[in-house]
């Protein structure tokens, strides 16, 4: 019985690579800082908040203390996006 013809297949070459533009991560040092003093200042607002019944650390914003406390909460995360 004959032996099939073996066929070899084409080598692949990749097509030439095109010059990469190399882009510059910017060393934020400040980010993580910023964004654990965010996180801390809202935990310690509400914890104040509910540790002195409400008398601080601001009286005449009486439960809007809390969102004061979670909008500084809010703004870490707002920050965190900038961490690379």
């Amino acid at each position: 019985m004959p032996k099939s013809r073996i066929r070899k297949k084409a080598d692949y070459t990749p097509p030439p690579a095109k010059q990469a533009t190399a882009i510059k991560l910017t060393n934020s040092t400040w980010v993580a800082p910023v964004m654990l003093a965010m996180f801390l200042i809202g935990l310690a607002w509400i914890v104040i908040f509910y540790v002195t019944d409400g008398t601080l650390p601001i009286d005449k914003l009486n439960n809007w203390n809390i969102v004061v406390g979670f909008g500084f909460i809010a703004a870490g995360f707002g920050v965190s996006t900038q961490w690379k």
